[in-house]
This record gives structure tokens, C-alpha cells and sequence, in this order.
């Protein structure tokens, strides 16, 4: 199993908590998000799907990944 933490952007409530842990649960990752330190920690089996399909999961929810 891999870990990451992104620097995500625009994320300010439980919605956004949601939507994002939901995204990345909806690839089989594992998210928790920070909305204070404004970044999302992530486990993933990199085998099954990539970081940088995490991410776009992440954006294709309205958020801005600006680094990890």
C-alpha cells in the first residue's frame, strides 16, 4: 500500500469532506481529509490505481490538487 498527502485547494465544509473521501473511495482508496491543513491523506494500492488517477478523481469534484 502507497500513502500521499495532497495539498488540495477549495475544500471548506463537511460537503467537500464527502465528496472528495467519496471520489477517492469510488477507486478503492482509502481518503482522510484535513479541511484545517487543507489536504487529503490517501491510501491506495498502487497495483490498482495511480496517484494520478487520485487526483483527478479529486478535481473532477470541483478541487484544485496544487501538491503533495
Amino acid at each position: 500500500m502507497q500513502n500521499i498527502t495532497l495539498k488540495v485547494e477549495g475544500m471548506s465544509c463537511n460537503h467537500c469532506v464527502n465528496a472528495v473521501e467519496g471520489a477517492v473511495g469510488k477507486l478503492g482508496a482509502s481518503a482522510k481529509v484535513n479541511l484545517a491543513g487543507k489536504s487529503v491523506a490517501v491510501e491506495y494500492d498502487e497495483t490498482k490505481v495511480s496517484a494520478a488517477a487520485i487526483k483527478e478523481a479529486i478535481e473532477d469534484q470541483g478541487y484544485d490538487v496544487v501538491g503533495e
